[in-house]
């Protein structure tokens, strides 16, 4: 627990460290448990983080049906680690500039199987936790980061149509967010190569490529009304090496939807 937390600190503080150096350590002072055993824990650990509003190591992607004690023991040691929370409430408010695609191919990403994707969220989950934070909510409102992110797509979506052959169309891809407003349910209008219409929301996180991300009502609404256009871009580790998956159709259909907030009304 100690380790994975201490690692979790220096990569939110952007520095390096070896997670197979830290493995070995962790089995010369575990005498017994081998190195996929260790790594099994670590990517429980990433679970428990992502239920308290934490960022998780990359590497270490979020494993479910994890024991109860370990979210009391998780719940605990974060409490006592005011580096972690200050790096990561540093990592959420980091402003973000736009970045140049190297190459396009490698950006892009297989989408996460289904089975992890609808992995339902633990039912034993704290309600009410001191160690829970609203660092992802943050990082969801960090406005250089989502335009950043919106300019990202902005430019890889002109090189794929220029690269097909379609140099007017890819003129005509327009970032509507900025152009229009953020009221229409998502950010870039792109296009097929057939000169379809491609309406493309995008959510940014500088974290790893399972980190829950927020949508609103509105955004819900168009991905249902115009499916067969729609697609959702999710660019993930934005800071370190962009890379990016698509989830085309309603937004319901290839994710689990959590109510978050409310709109409350005096008298209603």
């Amino acid at each position: 627990m100690a380790d994975y937390l201490a690692m979790l600190t220096l990569q939110l503080n952007g520095q390096r460290y070896n997670k197979t150096e830290h493995a070995k350590g962790l089995m010369h002072k575990l005498k017994g448990r081998s190195r996929p055993s260790i790594e099994f824990k670590h990517c429980n650990i990433s679970a428990v983080m992502l239920e308290l509003d934490y960022p998780y190591i990359p590497g270490y992607k979020p494993r479910g049906n994890y024991q109860h004690m370990l979210l009391d023991v998780v719940e605990a040691q974060v409490q006592l680690r005011p580096d972690l929370q200050d790096a990561a409430q540093a990592a959420v408010l980091r402003p973000a500039a736009a970045i140049a695609i190297a190459d396009e191919a490698s950006v892009w990403v297989p989408t996460p199987r289904p089975s992890r994707i609808r992995e339902a969220p633990a039912n034993y989950a704290p309600s009410f936790s001191p160690a829970k934070r609203d660092y992802l909510a943050q990082e969801a409102r960090n406005r250089s980061l989502g335009r950043a992110g919106e300019l990202f797509v902005l430019e890889l979506e002109a090189r794929r149509l220029h690269a097909a052959g379609k140099k007017v169309l890819s003129m005509r891809v327009e970032h509507v967010a900025a152009t229009r407003g953020d009221g229409l349910g998502f950010d870039v209008l792109s296009f097929e190569e057939d000169g379809r219409e491609r309406l493309i929301e995008v959510k940014t996180t500088g974290f790893g490529e399972l980190t829950p991300f927020y949508v609103s009502r509105n955004e819900l609404a168009r991905s249902r009304a115009d499916a067969e256009r729609y697609q959702l871009y999710r660019v993930f580790s934005f800071r370190d090496r962009p890379r990016l998956f698509a989830l085309p159709g309603a937004i319901e259909d290839a994710c689990q939807l959590e109510a978050s907030t409310y709109l409350a009304r005096v008298g209603g």
